[in-house]
């Protein structure tokens, strides 16, 4: 069992960019420390500025001999692109031929170990999307790919279009899973998992934030994430027609504190118990952040069958939301607008 987390990178300059730089190289080091080799990003994050943080981190790492390159597992995501334009996104070829030499650029590598679809484009052939995805792995730019946030249906269309085709399958998807999001990864990916055995290194297993119990008061604490104005949406989603998941966390509390740990280490515990997940991506903006995420390992143990039987029955049991629809282009777009982190990942 494995897992990772995230660190900010947001825009600053000078003296705060070099601070912010040192920030995300002693989380890095500290992952690694802990048995962390899977470094996750994305062209959208920071609109590629975290790809170039993440690779100046790798790089020094060489340098000071904390890893060598065949250490890590390096991972980046295409779709959203980095500035405007209609051939800037999506999963067309040339996007992904264009956005895979930017990645590799940014990142100072000559290739990446998983090159994922970042979601599903509804007006791109998934067939072409398969031979341009085959072709940064015949390139040797990337080893594996896989997608995020794509339907079973289209996870299995791709695998039958490689298979037919004598290409590389989509080998791992990256699907959101808290205790809120549940459907997809339980009962939509069941076939995908009988036919394929997909991996899966699943997000926001906080739901946010809001399964850390920082929301109880529904006022938003400052420097948190519903703090950012590109969250907003978030915000309106997790105080507005979803507040109910505020309270159920605090049926939470009692559960917790009778394991002897935080929240966040309970929701984190119970992504990991699932034999689905092959690795959690947790979220950290500090040294002493990630050491509390690490400790959930500790927890798994604790959670039994009967514990976790008294954890999904909060708010009701209502933790299964109906299965993610196809998101349009622009839908997804404002998803992750502005996004200022990457991904640091546990485990391939």
């Amino acid at each position: 069992m494995t897992f990772s987390y995230q660190i900010g990178a947001d825009g600053a300059a000078n003296e705060a960019e070099k601070s912010e730089k040192d920030g995300a190289y002693a989380l890095m080091k500290r992952a690694y420390a802990a048995g962390i080799n899977l470094f996750d990003n994305a062209e959208a994050y920071a609109a590629g500025k975290s790809e170039t943080i993440m690779g100046e981190c790798i790089a020094r790492g060489v340098a000071e001999g904390v890893w060598a390159r065949e250490d890590l597992v390096i991972t980046t995501k295409l779709f959203f692109g980095t500035r405007p334009g209609p051939n800037n996104k999506g999963l067309s070829a040339k996007h992904i031929h264009e956005g895979t030499l930017a990645s590799l650029k940014r990142f100072q590598l000559d290739y990446v170990d998983v090159l994922y679809c970042h979601r599903p484009d509804p007006v791109t052939p998934i067939e072409e999307t398969v031979r341009a995805m085959a072709a940064q792995l015949a390139a040797g730019r990337a080893l594996y790919w896989g997608t995020s946030e794509w339907s079973a249906a289209d996870i299995l269309t791709a695998v039958g279009v490689a298979d037919r085709l004598g290409l590389p399958r989509p080998v791992v998807e990256q699907p959101e899973y808290n205790l809120y999001a549940r459907t997809r990864v339980e009962q939509e990916y069941a076939p995908v998992y009988a036919e394929t055995g997909l991996g899966l290194t699943t997000w926001s297993p906080l739901a946010s934030g809001v399964l850390t119990g920082k929301y109880a008061s529904k006022t938003v604490p400052e420097g948190s994430r519903l703090s950012v104005a590109n969250y907003k949406f978030i915000l309106d989603d997790k105080l507005g027609k979803n507040v109910w998941q505020v309270d159920a966390t605090e049926e939470l509390r009692p559960i917790a504190a009778e394991l002897g740990c935080s929240l966040a280490q309970l929701s984190i515990a119970w992504c990991l118990v699932n034999p689905r997940v092959s690795s959690v991506i947790l979220g950290a903006t500090s040294v002493k952040q990630l050491e509390e995420n690490l400790g959930a390992l500790d927890v798994v143990a604790r959670l039994t069958p009967e514990v976790r039987a008294k954890i999904e029955a909060v708010g009701g049991g209502r933790g299964q939301p109906a299965v993610h629809g196809v998101v349009t282009q622009t839908a997804t777009v404002r998803d992750t607008a502005g996004l200022a982190n990457f991904r640091l990942h546990g485990g391939l």
